[in-house]
């Protein structure tokens, strides 16, 4: 009888890469097992960034990342057409303030041209105002084919759909060990042996560290963080397009963007700023003061009441802050030690290249194992309806089906008890708060929780038979309760 532990294939790192790589390999008889740290997938940098589709011009020419952005790019909709995960394409305008910038716009359409981005154009003034009227400058650079997409709703339906598909989406696995050699790989975590034929480093902030426990030391990330601040999603109507700065150049980030996402709220964001540790994803109020006053100048109207809160991702860069800039995607096999692929800084527009990053480790897969594709690989993936975005007759169909749609749990973003129902049932087994949340939106709106989470701690509690002290917000070391008041104030007394 075969090891339930024994693989074909180890993904290590459940982001959108490793899930994208996950999915892709179980279109194939193939055992396949995608191995997370975390409580859950979209942890870390896949679900803490803009969500942004980008077409490829500003990357560099006859760069990895510039092909697999591009490749990327044009077989995304599709991707997200399979997986019922939202796409929308607004457009992207570069604008120019003054008449010193405007050469970098010709700069970034030389590259995009180059590189295979379709559509670039230089617009004026007035076709700025046009496109979007609360939006100041003087030119532009309009990419029409940018697009947005919700990035951790496209990591979790990636990984659920691997799991359907027959992926073991190992949750809470740490990889502490690796060993031995292509065919009999042996990676211990920190409560289970795994065995592999061969194994894929997507850990993404965690990439160099994977390396070394495998003896690969060429790898190096520098963390650096990027802070965002979202904008209520009843200021929605200040735009309709992303709306960028002229990026610096030589620095570690592209300037202060801001950008409508699918749910109606705007971003403003990311700043750039290296950090000594890999998990410094804290934000500061100095921080958004900046955002929002580097923002202004694109778009006076923002209000800072309009602020509902803020967060942070972790850069995975592979160029340091004194040397600056972006490096190359690392996408290679380090001869030192054969069958274990290797993805190092695969930072913006990683989300972009993520499906044909996918299909590249699967050709390199194919170059090792026989492949045999499946007849029964299932393409789509069904999301729980959103009540919100229903019409008003097909919700009074919905509530007469069942009536749970009748209950609504969060009213700032209009969840029902239904919805978070399926969230609890997700595929991948997840009980936490913040697995709930990125899966419904409940928690989401103006109020960040502060209504619906304790009916939602209730719903899990009942759901799984646990006390309250059992939920977490995101796994171990992240508990809500320590205890009932009642028996605080008894032992007090």
């Amino acid at each position: 009888m075969a090891n339930k532990n024994q693989y074909d294939v180890v993904v290590i790192g459940g982001g959108v890469v490793g899930s994208a790589i996950a999915r892709q390999l179980t279109r194939y008889e193939l055992k396949v097992a995608l191995l997370e740290r975390a409580s859950d997938v979209s942890r870390g940098t896949s679900g803490k960034n803009s969500g942004v589709v980008h077409t490829g011009f500003n990357v560099p020419i006859g760069s990895i990342k510039a092909e697999l952005n591009v490749a990327g790019a044009r077989i995304f909709e599709s991707l997200c057409e399979e997986l019922n995960v939202p796409f929308k394409r607004v457009g992207k305008l570069v604008v120019a303030l003054t008449d010193n910038e405007i050469p970098d716009l010709e700069r970034l359409k030389e590259i995009g041209d180059t590189n295979g981005v379709p559509s670039l154009a230089i617009v004026g003034e007035d076709e700025v105002k046009r496109m979007e009227p609360n939006v100041m400058g003087i030119a532009a650079l309009h990419a029409p084919t940018a697009a947005i997409t919700c990035p951790y709703t496209l990591t979790i339906a990636l990984a659920e759909s691997a799991a359907l598909n027959g992926a073991d989406v190992l949750l809470n696995q740490e990889v502490k060990k690796i060993s031995g050699a292509m065919g009999e790989f042996q990676i211990r975590t920190g409560s289970d042996s795994i065995q592999s034929k061969l194994i894929v480093n997507s850990a993404g902030l965690y990439s160099d560290h994977v390396a070394r426990l495998a003896g690969v030391k060429r790898y190096k990330v520098w963390p650096c963080r990027g802070e965002y601040v979202i904008i209520d999603n009843a200021r929605s109507n200040l735009l309709t397009s992303m709306v960028y700065p002229v990026p610096p150049r030589g620095g570690s980030g592209l300037g202060v963007h801001i950008t409508p996402t699918i749910d109606g709220n705007i971003l403003l964001g990311p700043s750039a700023e290296y950090v000594k540790h890999k998990r410094s994803d804290g934000t500061s109020s100095s921080t958004v003061t900046k955002l929002l006053q580097e923002a202004r100048e694109l778009l006076p109207a923002l209000d800072p009441r309009d602020v509902i809160t803020s967060y942070a991702g972790i850069r995975p860069k592979t160029v340091s802050s004194t040397v600056g800039g972006f490096g190359d995607f690392i996408i290679e096999e380090a001869p030192e030690f054969p069958g274990m692929m290797h993805l190092v800084g695969i930072e913006s527009p990683g989300l972009t290249a993520a499906p044909a990053i996918a299909e590249k480790i699967g050709l390199w897969v194919g170059k090792r194992l026989d492949l045999q594709p499946r007849s029964d690989f299932a393409s789509g993936y069904s999301r729980p309806v959103r009540f919100r975005e229903q019409p008003f007759d097909l919700r009074e169909k919905l509530i007469g089906e069942d009536a749970k749609y009748g209950q609504m749990v969060c009213r700032c973003e209009a969840v029902t008890r239904k919805e978070i129902d399926a969230a609890i049932r997700n595929p991948l087994g997840v009980q936490t708060l913040s697995g709930i949340k990125y899966r419904s939106r409940a928690m989401m709106g103006r109020c960040q929780g502060g209504f619906c989470s304790t009916r939602i701690v209730e719903m899990l509690t009942g759901e799984f038979g646990v006390a309250s002290e059992a939920i977490t917000l995101k796994g171990r070391g992240s508990e809500l309760f320590v205890g009932s008041t009642k028996e605080a104030r008894r032992h007090a007394n």
